[in-house]
């Protein structure tokens, strides 16, 4: 495995320096991870880019349509979880219960949930960021300087209206792979606790 995990950090590095995109900061231990902004199917590749280059093995909860026929076994080797959007429960019941029992638990979300223009992120990273107490780290992608990687990380106060502030702080000028699919981070549920 270690030997596994050196060939795949060295991949990662070798090709994010011919492709002159540049790495900013690591993976840590443990944490729900934000990708975004979600604007490209690259964003997979880049988010294995990433955490290979650290040397982590992350988690990556993707739509279980996305995992028929061999494309499905590559996600599944490279850390790929199918969740059914329209009923997660299980799925997330499952990652909760694995979160409380392992010293390194890393899992990726793309809380836009689609590549194009959405008004809402979807609440998933900051609900079970929330009920594991795990960090949530803001990863990123901004094709206007090519840089990719790790941001800062918080753990959630309670007050989302706050605490997505500083989510849009960060983000503020990271624009994605696609710019003009790119849209403000904000929840649904900040509109109950709006000040």
């Amino acid at each position: 495995m270690a030997h596994k995990m050196r060939v795949r950090r060295a991949l990662a590095r070798g090709l994010l320096r011919a492709s002159r995109w540049r790495l900013v900061g690591t993976v840590p231990q443990k944490g729900i991870l934000v990708g975004a902004p979600h604007t490209s199917r690259w964003d997979w590749v880049a988010m294995l880019l990433i955490a290979w280059s650290s040397s982590a093995r992350p988690q990556v909860l993707i739509k279980h349509t996305y995992f028929m026929g061999p494309i499905g076994w590559i996600l599944h080797k490279t850390g790929g979880i199918p969740l059914d959007r329209e009923n997660p429960g299980a799925t997330i019941r499952a990652l909760l219960h694995e979160a409380e029992g392992h010293e390194s638990f890393l899992l990726v979300i793309a809380p836009e949930a689609t590549r194009g223009k959405s008004e809402y992120w979807k609440p998933g990273f900051y609900r079970i960021a929330g009920q594991t107490g795990l960090p949530i780290v803001l990863g990123f992608i901004d094709g206007t300087t090519r840089s990719l990687g790790m941001g800062p990380s918080f753990t959630p106060s309670g007050d989302v209206v706050a605490d997505m502030d500083l989510v849009r702080a960060f983000y503020a000028d990271k624009r994605g792979v696609n710019p003009e699919s790119w849209a403000e981070p904000r929840l649904r549920e900040e509109s109950k606790g709006d000040r």
